[in-house]
């Protein structure tokens, strides 16, 4: 079964074309397709606000935030109605972008988003989206490349598995996307003595568990090119050497005040990522 209820991030953004572009993909398969526009404005904003009492310049930049936002849905839904989408909405929300589409995609199977572009000269509090909504929405991302379209999505699936509570959660959730894949491939990287993760990874072998579900994988152990080779940067050139236009993996981090802790290869694929990912956390 296809994912049902999928929700896309929608703003102006040079990035935005793709990801609604795989997020359409993902709807003609039969799932319902939300386009949510977040406005920027924090919903707790407006509570705190004097009773009867209103602030002329924040209601002047709100409209104006609003038809921004109206604008980019426009297009979203005339991409919709040319993809012949049975199901689909398109959503202005009041809040900024991080809180909304946590909130929001809570209710939907799996959220759409791009990669941050550092170069995009958007606004400063958008390069941590990703890493906000992965750890906070509890729910899968499917991250999108900020550059180029992408000619297919889930033929050829790389899933990082490592016995880890995040990877199997991340395992379960791709399922929708594994069932429809030509090729699923899990791959673990040796990092050396000392650590249990090989023999963790083999005694909770995944593939009967997946067989079960209709999908064949092979898995394989990988060694680093050398010892101080980052497993995300070996993970990376393994997806490109398998020509896989899909990596599923756990995200692994936390928050704390005022900033995100992702950890090592999870950062290292915020970054880097060559091809669409799909996390969990």
């Amino acid at each position: 079964m296809a994912y049902q209820s999928i929700l896309v991030h929608v703003d102006d953004s040079p990035s935005a074309a793709a990801r609604i572009g795989v997020a359409i993909a993902l709807a003609r398969q039969g799932g319902h397709l939300s386009g949510v526009a977040p406005t920027g404005v924090s919903r707790t904003l407006h509570p705190n606000l004097p009773p009867g009492q209103t602030d002329p310049t924040l209601a002047l930049h709100l409209g104006f935030l609003r038809e921004q936002a109206q604008a980019a849905l426009a297009g979203f839904s005339a991409r919709c109605e040319a993809a012949g989408l049975a199901g689909y909405a398109a959503r202005v929300i009041d809040d900024d972008a991080g809180g909304g589409l946590c909130l929001h995609g809570r209710v939907a199977d799996v959220i759409v988003l791009s990669q941050s572009d550092p170069d995009d000269g958007g606004p400063s509090l958008l390069a941590d989206l990703p890493a906000d909504v992965v750890l906070h929405a509890g729910k899968p991302v499917l991250m999108v490349p900020y550059s180029g379209e992408r000619a297919s999505i889930g033929q050829r699936v790389l899933v990082s598995w490592d016995a880890s509570r995040q990877a199997a959660i991340a395992l379960h959730l791709a399922l929708p996307l594994l069932r429809q894949a030509a090729s699923v491939e899990l791959a673990l990287f040796d990092t050396g003595p000392g650590s249990h993760t090989v023999a963790e990874a083999q005694a909770a072998d995944p593939r009967p568990y997946l067989a079960r579900h209709g999908i064949e994988a092979r898995f394989a152990v990988h060694a680093l090119a050398h010892k101080r080779q980052p497993v995300g940067e070996a993970l990376l050139a393994l997806a490109a050497q398998k020509n896989a236009d899909l990596l599923v993996m756990g995200a692994y981090g936390h928050s704390r005040v005022r900033e995100t802790i992702l950890g090592g290869v999870t950062r290292t694929l915020f970054e880097s990522m060559s091809l669409p990912v799909l996390m969990a956390h």
